[in-house]
């Protein structure tokens, strides 16, 4: 027996305009375990894997002076004059000399996935995204979401205002979420607000299309909005740091063509 489960398709008023059958991935067992490991391995393939020279602190032709001098028997500089003479080289644990333990290009930074565990997991991400209980648990405010998952028709793609992107929002019953992330905006802790992350910002409504036909234009200004086309859609975006059940908006053509990738 097939799985078939019909749900509205709204206009950009918010109203009902028709029905669609969703793709059978979105009966997939919910994998959390899985969806966090498919996210670390998008983040950490994003790594540059790091190493010093070989022979960091080791170009020196500093020579121990041997017992007798109640010092230290570590290779000290050679000549006369402060402060060069006599100061400490090659040694780890002295000025100019090498690391003890240096990063190396060997060490293993990505956590590697199998290719049917990853759509595995992409299969499961988008089948959380219909879950009202798992949506709420992460967040998000769906009071006033008429549906989930939430489908729009394809005229969504076509907006490039802002200003006409906030009107469909408000009729969708989206826009509390984008209030939500804009007054959630704050000044990150510690040291890392002065390293090109200053702030922390929530992660708001996910938008799905197969095409942009001006839709990034028109919702790239809204806080906490983010819009992919389907070709493009991972893990990592129905799950941002590996919390899966984003809010999340489709279109129908969106789903058929992501129903022919996974």
């Amino acid at each position: 027996m097939s799985w078939r489960v019909k749900v509205p398709v709204f206009s950009l008023e918010g109203s009902p305009v028709g029905e669609l059958e969703l793709p059978e991935f979105f009966q997939e067992e919910y994998r959390p375990d899985l969806i966090r490991r498919a996210v670390l391995s998008s983040q950490t393939a994003r790594l540059q894997p790091k190493g010093v020279d070989p022979m960091a602190g080791k170009r020196t032709s500093a020579e121990t002076w041997g017992k007798g001098y109640g010092v230290a028997r570590v290779r000290r500089v050679k000549g006369r004059g402060y402060p060069a003479a006599g100061r400490g080289a090659f040694a780890p644990h002295t000025v100019g000399g090498r690391r003890a333990h240096p990063p190396k290009v060997e060490k293993v930074l990505k956590e590697r996935i199998n290719r049917k565990e990853k759509r595995l997991a992409l299969r499961s991400a988008v089948a959380a995204t219909a879950r009202a209980e798992l949506v709420r648990s992460r967040g998000h405010l769906t009071e006033g979401v008429p549906s989930l998952p939430l489908v729009v028709e394809d005229r969504l793609e076509e907006l490039s205002e802002t200003k006409r992107v906030k009107e469909v929002f408000q009729k969708l019953g989206l826009w509390k979420e984008v209030e939500r992330v804009s007054s959630g905006i704050k000044i990150r802790a510690g040291r890392g607000k002065m390293r090109g992350r200053r702030y922390r910002s929530p992660v708001g409504p996910l938008v799905v299309v197969s095409k942009d036909r001006g839709i990034k234009k028109g919702a790239g200004n809204l806080p906490g909005v983010k819009v992919v086309e389907a070709r493009n859609l991972g893990v990592e975006d129905l799950a941002p740091g590996g919390m899966p059940a984003r809010l999340t908006v489709w279109t129908p053509s969106a789903l058929q063509e992501l129903g022919e990738r996974v």
